[in-house]
């Protein structure tokens, strides 16, 4: 299979990168190749590999900076989602996308199911959900996986934060009403690869019929929720086992943390049909974390 796979260099399309090699050729752009904000070369690019398979790894995911550069993030993760489905339906690809949590504003005392009604609370999240619709309006299959709380050993997100205030500061605030599940970037690209792999055969066949039958949007997180302080918590202790440093860790609500974007205070999602569906493990997040221990130290 040919698969055109975008975002190379982030946090999710860098572990895609090594993922997906065992399933063809891969053809991995980065924002230098591609810049999908630049929505005029999309279609050029994608025709010009024509490829099986679609792989969206890229996105605007600076939160707090959408609430000013709402333009800039609508483009990349409103409308390009759309051109890529458009285009995915021209050639007969089936097109993978990535979303969030953020679509649902968090109010809801359980975890979120892919049918529960979305209501994003920030503009990231808002632009999320316009490329979510523009690709379900499309008449081709897709797989549209929402995730929350991701983290990786590369580029900036929560794990990496923790462990360099940890480092630098004495103490540390962090909100303890935010619920989500830590979702390690690799996990989330080995289990798009064991799913590709088990279609494969469908995606060569152009077999829209049984494509169409799971065709949709699954959450794909890992399995079990803490809240932040938790999180950060577990962090703090792989910090003090390696380096011998102490660091207070001090319990907030979320309005006393004053950010520019709004957080939902549930980000829990349900994962049983994304489970049933593939027959898909989930990893516990903590042990997934551990793992993440284990690699941090050996780099």
């Amino acid at each position: 299979m040919k698969i055109l796979l975008l975002g190379k260099n982030g946090h999710i399309g860098w572990e895609l990168n090594r993922a997906l090699l065992p399933l063809g050729e891969i053809f991995a752009l980065g924002i230098n190749e591609l810049d999908l904000a630049k929505t005029k070369e999309i279609r050029h690019v994608v025709r010009s590999i024509n490829p099986n398979i679609i792989v969206n790894g890229a996105a605007y995911t600076a939160v707090d900076k959408a609430e000013e550069e709402q333009e800039l993030a609508m483009v990349v993760n409103g409308i390009a989602p759309g051109i890529l489905a458009e285009e995915a339906k021209r050639c007969g690809a089936l097109l993978i996308h990535y979303s969030t949590d953020y679509v649902f504003d968090g109010t809801k005392n359980e975890p979120y199911k892919e049918d529960d009604t979305p209501n994003p609370i920030n503009f990231y999240g808002k632009s999320k959900l316009v490329g979510e619709q523009a690709i379900q309006t499309v008449d081709h299959p897709f797989f549209i996986f929402r995730t929350s709380w991701v983290y990786g050993i590369r580029r900036e997100n929560f794990l990496l934060t923790m462990i360099r205030l940890a480092k630098e500061e004495k103490k540390i605030k962090v909100v303890n009403d935010q619920i989500g599940s830590p979702t390690w970037s690799r996990f989330i690209a080995e289990a798009t690869a064991q799913i590709l792999a088990k279609e494969a055969a469908s995606i060569i066949n152009n077999d829209l019929k049984h494509l169409r039958s799971i065709s949709g949007i699954y959450n794909l997180t890992s399995s079990g929720y803490c809240n932040r302080h938790e999180y950060a918590l577990e962090i703090i202790k792989f910090v003090a086992r390696t380096t011998k440093k102490t660091v207070e860790l001090e319990s907030i609500s979320s309005n006393e943390y004053r950010s520019k974007a709004k957080r939902p205070i549930n980000s829990r999602l349900e994962t049983s049909l994304i489970s049933n569906t593939f027959n898909l493990k989930l990893p516990d997040w903590k042990l997934a974390l551990n793992l993440v221990f284990k690699e941090l130290l050996q780099n």
